[in-house]
């Protein structure tokens, strides 16, 4: 990868992200005509960078499908960190698994609950370690006093397989999508509208990854306030806030194993009651592949509804 860096151009690669944001799915012929871009030179930078570095997601509104997320964090022995972090990873209502040393030495997990099953969330985790706790957790800013309607699955199967395709790459071609989930392109063309319209898919972006050296760990903590100050200090920085139910904050700020990590913890320490420094690099490709089949493991085959989180 360090010699292929040396070929990328920044400003190519930044040109074509935002023309994807612009366009995340239109084809590139469109695309190229709508801008009034030579065509070939828009596809030899597409094939280039797309999928290497270039990338488009799709984003979803998980409490439209009746899904509840929380955070949860696990003591688990050193030698047991993979096995369990695969054992976790079987399980598709767990989103994402990452190695954590600090007020808890084991795992870090993020969930993802159908709101009639929140009651087993301490049976889930006691599966995988008899020392854990949890919290709900919504995006931060939350609006106070909005009552939150919670939907629920009410979709054939190929629709799960299709959330899980458009969230690894949106830009998935439509032959693509017609071989891997059965349906002719009307169908397709029908059923993402649909899934747009219904709320569930709030948009798509473009991103560029694998250039810079990545953020490879994390300072995760646990707060009850965060002074005014906290924002100001730290808010052009890259820092991952979730709103606590009922009362407090969780802060996730990523950085580099190359920075000075005990002046992290001194910084940032200040503003939180818990803290850990989780190792984001440890499961990287196990998160990955675990993400690509996410949906269609999480609903019954016969698109009845969800799969009970405990049967995994």
């Amino acid at each position: 990868m360090a010699q292929d860096k040396g070929r990328v151009n920044l400003e190519e690669l930044e040109w074509l992200a935002e023309l994807l944001n612009k366009y995340p799915r239109e084809s590139l012929k469109r695309i190229a005509d709508i801008e009034g871009i030579e065509y070939h030179r828009l596809k030899r930078l597409y094939d280039r960078y797309y999928g290497r570095y270039v990338f488009v997601n799709a984003m979803y509104n998980i409490t439209k499908l009746g899904l509840k997320s929380y955070v949860a964090f696990l003591s688990v022995p050193k030698v047991e960190l993979r096995m369990k972090a695969e054992e976790m990873l079987r399980n598709p209502f767990v989103v994402h698994v990452t190695p954590i040393f600090g007020f808890k030495n084991g795992l870090n997990a993020i969930l993802h609950i159908p709101v009639d099953q929140e009651k087993y969330i301490p049976e889930l985790l006691s599966k995988y370690s008899n020392d854990f706790e949890y919290y709900e957790v919504w995006a931060y800013p939350m609006e106070k006093g909005k009552e939150v309607k919670f939907g629920r699955w009410r979709y054939s199967y190929e629709y799960a397989l299709l959330l899980d395709i458009l969230k690894i790459d949106a830009r998935t071609p439509m032959k693509e999508l017609e071989r891997r989930l059965g349906r002719s392109r009307p169908t397709i063309k029908f059923m993402i509208k649909r899934l747009i319209e219904d709320g569930i898919i709030q948009g798509f972006y473009a991103y560029i990854d694998n250039v810079q050296d990545v953020y490879d760990r994390s300072f995760v903590g646990i707060a009850e306030e965060l002074p005014e100050d906290f924002f100001q200090r730290f808010g052009d920085m890259e820092i991952q806030i979730g709103v606590l139910s009922p009362r407090g904050y969780f802060v996730e700020w990523y950085f580099s194993s190359k920075e000075d990590m005990g002046g992290k913890i001194l910084e940032f320490g200040q503003y939180v009651e818990k803290m850990a420094i989780g190792y984001l690099d440890m499961f990287r490709e196990l998160n990955h592949r675990h993400m690509s089949t996410r949906y269609s493991r999480m609903v019954k085959e016969d698109g009845s509804g969800y799969r009970s989180i405990l049967e995994f």
